[in-house]
């Protein structure tokens, strides 16, 4: 069972009080005086030398500032922070279309909680499995491709200007801002592959829509 702060406050002291006794009951029955001004030294003793871990780093800190090291770390750490954002990781485990293939993926979920209105009603129970397309449509398409594959980039651009850009251009390589500069128009990744993954996409490019209650998947051969 776990003790209250208090109490273990409590049982630490009665540690150490325990453990001091202890102590000075082993050093007297050893011949050591204890607790005494004329008490006979238990040896030669010391002054504690650490370095003081703030004034190190800053000591440090200024001798890279001084022999330029420190601009040169914080210029390479820019340039990561810049390009992790032009370049995203690439989304792994993505193979590429070699074939048209179709499939479904069903987007209800169970609710973890009952959900009421504010005045209390119940309106879903926990463990409802709910549909959100039940309540709204996909208006908008979403197609995931590979953007530094320059016959993906041109056949997303193909679909993109069929259908008046009716879709979301999400990248699961390559650079958003770079695309999205060159079409003027706003161009997604999927970070970590969240999206390919819970709609078990394996290849790239992969268009999708919604069919029913359902999204249908459509792996693009090109």
């Amino acid at each position: 069972m776990l003790l209250s702060f208090s109490k273990r406050v409590g049982a630490i002291q009665a540690l150490v009080a325990c453990l001091s006794v202890c102590a000075g009951s082993a050093m007297a029955q050893s011949g050591v005086r204890v607790g005494g001004a004329q008490d006979e030294p238990l040896g030669p003793t010391y002054g504690i030398s650490e370095p003081d871990m703030l004034e190190a780093i800053e000591k440090k800190l200024k001798r890279m500032e001084k022999s330029g090291e420190l601009a040169k770390k914080m210029e390479e750490a820019k340039e990561r922070s810049i390009r992790s954002v032009q370049y995203p990781k690439p989304v792994a485990g993505l193979g590429n279309a070699k074939a048209n293939k179709t499939y479904y993926f069903d987007p209800s979920v169970a609710v973890a909680r009952d959900i009421r209105d504010e005045k209390g009603k119940l309106i879903v129970k926990a463990g409802t499995r709910v549909n959100p397309f039940e309540f709204a449509s996909l208006h908008t398409w979403l197609l995931f491709f590979d953007g530094s594959d320059k016959r993906q980039v041109a056949l997303a651009e193909e679909i993109g200007k069929k259908y008046d850009w009716n879709i979301k251009p999400i990248l699961v390589k390559g650079g958003p801002l770079e695309l999205g500069k060159k079409w003027k128009r706003r161009v997604y990744f999927d970070q970590g592959g969240a999206l390919v993954t819970k709609m078990g996409i394996q290849n790239v490019p992969a268009l999708v829509t919604q069919e029913g209650k359902a999204l249908r998947i459509d792996e693009l051969k090109y």
